[in-house]
């Protein structure tokens, strides 16, 4: 950490603390992301915003949400069932539509609703905007960082929703260990980002 930790609030404070009494004899960095996350919007992103900003539209322009299978019918009726109400959800709380596909080949999204969604990430502090980044990248998708960023998703919720293939995929065909470990750390990671997310507002 390069600048001083200055936080947003007591609680906040607290519970970095915390995280630091929680240490042993030696720092485990990976056990501290809320330490982490602070240091990364105090140092970072703060002094030039720009660079985070443009890796999240980055995701608004190819969002998981917005390419759809083809088929089975059945992932595809999953897929509409689950997503398309993040979307609905957005164009009504910030009034950005974006365009939906089928298939993965990327196809631009409306110059519009790209501004309006920017306008909105350039209007939010430093720490919202870390919080926001590393559920943004942890899900492959900006429109569910952004339900989680602002209470519309629970961390689980969330998770559910950026593994939606994932997990259909395992109804059909099972998990094996590794997978399983794998998203159990993934879906810890979207908690902690939540719960920082939750201390900087």
């Amino acid at each position: 950490m390069k600048s001083g930790l200055l936080l947003p609030s007591l609680a906040f404070a607290e519970a970095i603390a915390e995280e630091w009494r929680s240490q042993g004899e030696r720092l485990k960095p990976a056990a501290m992301p809320l330490t982490q996350l602070a240091n990364t919007a105090i140092d970072r992103v703060a002094p030039d915003p720009k660079p985070t900003i443009d890796e999240l539209m980055g995701y608004a322009g190819t969002d998981l949400t917005c390419y759809r299978a083809e088929a089975p019918a059945s992932l595809v009726e999953h897929q509409r069932r689950h997503w398309q109400p993040l979307l609905d959800d957005l164009a009504r709380r910030h009034d950005v539509r974006l365009s939906v596909h089928p298939g993965i080949i990327p196809h631009p999204q409306p110059p519009a609703a790209l501004a309006t969604l920017g306008r909105h990430l350039a209007a939010q502090p430093p720490f919202i905007l870390a919080g926001l980044a590393a559920a943004t990248r942890a899900m492959g998708s900006l429109v569910i960082g952004l339900a989680l960023a602002e209470d519309q998703l629970s961390p689980d919720q969330a998770f559910e929703l950026s593994q939606l293939d994932e997990s259909w995929q395992i109804e059909q065909w099972g998990e094996d260990a590794e997978a399983a470990a794998r998203r159990g750390a993934l879906r810890q990671e979207i908690k902690d980002t939540h719960r920082f997310l939750t201390l900087a507002r």
